[in-house]
């Protein structure tokens, strides 16, 4: 603790160095603990694969939990003085089911998903491409913590061999529905990828903030997972300051960040059918999916313009 104080105090007095020995300590620290925790997620990991030990799948989620929460402390301890307002329902719980989805701008918002959601929210998943499992501690780390992990066939690999049409949705669905039993926060960007004013001006979006969001992952989800899910949370990130990379976060670049989570209502009859398999099936389903999706991305582009004016006041 007394080192995170001078490095604190070494922002106030000399910035570059601060920036620059906060960035070392944060590498070095991340480092070490990701070296450290991915013997016991491999030996429990391994453990759980060949037996189904639950204790074994535990110890994987807590040694994470603990692997979060070191990183956490970096970002309470050694970053500057910083103007981050959060703000999350008060009835989630780290024991609850919840679909998470979210605008996506910077590699850092997966970080901050994490540093929001210690003690409030259930370990938080992504889907992922199968082919992060060979990447050594990273891959084999999302395959044990059970993140979906989707093996995507292209139109020439179907054209060739046609018995894998739809191969790609019946996996993704099996890697969701074991998260059936435990905890979960299943999170989506739904916009696809992140935010670029780019990308915005070739999709010739209609929000302001927002690219245009799909519906295919969060209808799986709800067809994996519907019956066990406590709700679907909306997660609304903006950076005042421009979006920021990664290294920013631990050079303490972030001074100002706003998070707003809050539970959204998908109407029940289309819950039902997407739950019910109906979104690949029927135009109508589909239609309606995107109806609700874009009254939800208006209502997030005027949050965000909200809370960006707030930080302005």
């Amino acid at each position: 603790m007394r080192l995170a104080s001078s490095i604190q105090k070494l922002h106030q007095r000399a910035p570059k160095l601060g920036k620059a020995v906060s960035l070392a300590t944060a590498t070095g620290v991340i480092a070490t603990n990701s070296v450290v925790a991915s013997i016991p997620i491999w030996l429990m990991g391994a453990a759980k694969t060949v037996t189904g030990s639950k204790v074994a799948d535990d110890t994987v989620i807590k040694v994470t939990n603990r692997w979060i929460s070191s990183n956490n402390a970096l970002i309470d301890n050694i970053l500057p003085q910083k103007d981050w307002r959060i703000n999350l329902p008060d009835n989630v719980h780290p024991d609850g089911k919840y679909l998470l989805i979210s605008n996506h701008q910077s590699w850092v918002d997966t970080s901050i998903v994490q540093y929001i959601s210690e003690k409030r929210l259930p370990l938080t998943r992504f889907f992922t491409k199968f082919e992060l499992i060979y990447i050594p501690v990273i891959g084999q780390a999302f395959y044990f913590l059970d993140f979906p992990m989707m093996r995507r066939h292209s139109k020439e690999a179907v054209a060739k061999n046609p018995a894998l049409k739809g191969k790609d949705i019946e996996e993704a669905k099996r890697a969701c529905a074991l998260l059936k039993d435990k905890p979960f926060t299943l999170l989506n960007y739904l916009e696809g990828t992140r935010f670029t004013q780019a990308k915005h001006d070739k999709q010739k979006s209609p929000y302001p903030h927002l690219l245009k969001p799909r519906a295919g992952g969060l209808a799986l989800a709800i067809n994996a997972l519907g019956a066990e899910i406590d709700g679907i949370l909306d997660m609304t990130i903006v950076y005042p300051d421009g979006v920021p990379t990664y290294s920013d976060l631990w050079k303490g670049n972030i001074k100002r960040l706003g998070v707003d989570v809050r539970y959204i209502e998908m109407p029940k009859a289309l819950f039902t059918a997407i739950q019910n398999g109906e979104y690949e099936e029927s135009e109508d389903i589909k239609a309606q999916t995107f109806e609700w999706l874009d009254q939800a991305w208006q209502q997030k582009d005027k949050l965000i313009e909200s809370l960006l004016a707030e930080f302005d006041a």
